[in-house]
């Protein structure tokens, strides 16, 4: 009798862990305004979170004992330049709306006009919920003074995603279209998982007010589809920042005998017409 009651029971877990819904993780390069009149110091929060529902924050860089491992690069490219700034990086706890976690933060001067883009790649970070390790490669671009430099450049990381459009010039419906890449090459047919970040940041925190309401969980996280030529289309329905993961864009790996999920990121900002 007791091992009927202990199947049954396994048998429910398994049913509700099946039902309960599992939103897309998306490392953020955050700055409030990716187009500028004019250079100046800019506010930068690396937070690793949920940014539809401005839910758990992981910690960045936390391995399966716990143990925490600094980012492997983190950097800006301006008119083909490299700068290294993983001296600048500092640690912060940031807070979502169910828990607080370790980010990162740096305060960089803009310097001349053109695109800024600021690269980010983490120490992998292990998922136990599947058992699994997650790195977020992202990209998120500033331009200044309206003068188009380095925007659709790719900067040579492990996998990244390369725009076709401005991410910084986009207004409430247009599309944003981007290429998939690993070591340079286009990735066929890969699966992009969208979301919106739902809640301003405020300080090292979200605030609680979220800007939309899903009508179904799969509002929530978007999923879209790159063509043959690695090439994915979103047409822009609302102002704000959004965020596409390109899932698994590194192909096949493994880190620490468990499988590693090499994903590429990338942010843009919508505007409205007024």
């Amino acid at each position: 009798m007791k091992k009927k009651v202990l199947t049954s029971l396994i048998s429910l877990a398994l049913v509700l862990a099946l039902n309960v819904p599992a939103f897309a993780h998306f490392q953020l390069i955050y700055t409030d305004e990716s187009a500028l009149e004019k250079g100046k110091e800019i506010n930068l929060k690396l937070v690793f979170t949920h940014p539809f529902e401005a839910g758990h924050t992981m910690d960045i860089g936390k391995d399966e004992k716990g143990k925490m491992h600094s980012p492997k690069a983190f950097g800006v490219m301006h008119k083909g330049k490299k700068k290294d700034l993983l001296g600048i990086l500092k640690p912060i706890d940031f807070t979502s709306l169910s828990n607080t976690g370790k980010a990162l933060e740096a305060t960089y001067k803009l310097r001349g006009m053109g695109d800024f883009i600021f690269y980010f790649d983490p120490a992998p970070y292990y998922e136990g919920s599947e058992d699994i390790y997650i790195e977020h490669v992202t990209k998120m671009i500033v331009n200044v003074a309206g003068a188009p430099t380095d925007w659709d450049a790719e900067v040579g990381l492990p996998v990244e995603i390369v725009p076709l459009d401005k991410p910084y010039a986009l207004w409430v419906g247009n599309v944003f279209r981007g290429v998939v890449k690993c070591k340079g090459k286009p990735v066929p047919d890969i699966e992009i998982e969208v979301e919106y970040m739902n809640h301003d940041i405020k300080g090292n925190a979200f605030a609680k007010r979220a800007k939309v309401k899903a009508p179904q969980d799969a509002f929530i996280t978007q999923t879209i589809k790159a063509d043959s030529n690695g090439v994915f289309t979103f047409g822009i329905p609302r102002a704000g920042w959004w965020g596409f993961a390109a899932l698994g864009a590194g192909g096949e790996r493994t880190y620490k005998g468990k499988e590693l999920s090499l994903d590429a990121v990338i942010w843009v900002q919508a505007k409205e017409m007024k």
